[in-house]
């Protein structure tokens, strides 16, 4: 089995914008065909936001942005009841979550009653708002973005919003020879209009479908639940919902690599990305690059 051509042509798209950035594609095309969530935390003007719009348009969907504020509230990304003045009456309008692919911009800015608005659309691709319940379009995905280094006016996103998202990842600063085409260029996004959809939804749930058939043998899920207890003896945070994302998280990394069969070191891959913001450290002062260290050691410990 090879990579789906489908999968090459989102590569080669979204690398042709979004410069020097290849494993953080990839794990945003992992999330995108496992149908998960992102959490993406870095520091402003690295490209977060370029990032979602490229997979938005790589992908043909619909994508709608909402900026995180102190003051926003729920019914502005849920939607509401409205007055028509043609019908002279209140009429429901769907809220910005109503798109397939939501950029949740500095989502830890709003208050936790608003973030938990977005608690039953990202899991259960629906709204339910003033007695109105509605899907969502499919594919549905969100990806949030947070600022790691300011924590006036925020407010920490707690475990169970923490937990809706199937992958955390960052970007970081581009490399010398990638900063200075960038230098050259001129910002990443003035590409974006020129973009053309490299699939369709159609071929993006296809897809999607083709990663829930991704073989895993008896040998390689006894080596994952061994995997899993290890983790769970030794830290707070992996529930089943966290477990089945990774196990997910595994089969869709094996369509990206053109296979058909689940290996280890696909679980061992995405671990720190699916595992980094679920996992709680029985130390509260353990530093993040130790923490993740730390969770790839005790993998490694298990025998395949």
């Amino acid at each position: 089995m090879t990579t789906p051509p489908e999968v090459a042509r989102l590569r080669q798209a979204i690398n042709a914008i979004v410069l020097g950035k290849e494993m953080a594609v990839d794990l945003c095309l992992t999330a995108l065909l496992a149908g998960g969530h992102i959490l993406i935390e870095d520091v402003p003007g690295v490209g977060k936001t370029t990032l979602a719009k490229a997979l938005a348009r790589a992908a043909g969907l619909s994508f709608s942005r909402i900026q995180f504020t102190n003051d926003l509230l729920p019914g502005e990304i849920l939607g509401g009841n409205v007055w028509d003045g043609q019908s002279q009456s209140l009429v429901f309008r769907r809220g910005p979550v109503d798109a397939q692919l939501v950029l949740a911009d500095e989502l830890n800015r709003a208050s936790p009653r608003t973030q938990s608005a977005c608690l039953q659309a990202m899991e259960e691709r629906e709204v339910t708002v003033e007695g109105h319940t509605f899907a969502l379009p499919r594919p549905f995905l969100v990806v949030a973005t947070q600022n790691p280094l300011e924590s006036a006016g925020v407010y920490p996103l707690p475990e169970s919003q923490l937990d809706r998202f199937l992958l955390r990842l960052s970007l970081g600063y581009p490399a010398r020879e990638t900063e200075r085409q960038l230098l050259a260029r001129g910002r990443m996004e003035t590409l974006l209009p020129e973009m053309k959809p490299a699939v369709s939804p159609a071929e993006l749930l296809a897809l999607q479908a083709d990663v829930a058939r991704v073989e895993t043998s008896d040998r390689l899920l006894s080596y994952f639940q061994d995997a899993v207890d290890a983790l769970r003896s030794r830290f707070d945070g992996l529930s089943p919902r966290g477990a089945l994302g990774w196990l997910q998280a595994a089969r869709a990394r094996a369509l990206l690599e053109g296979r058909a069969m689940v290996v280890p070191e696909d679980i061992q891959t995405m671990a720190p990305h699916v595992l980094g913001h679920r996992l709680l450290p029985r130390s509260p002062h353990a530093a993040r690059d130790a923490f993740e260290k730390e969770i790839i050691q005790r993998l490694r410990e298990v025998a395949v």
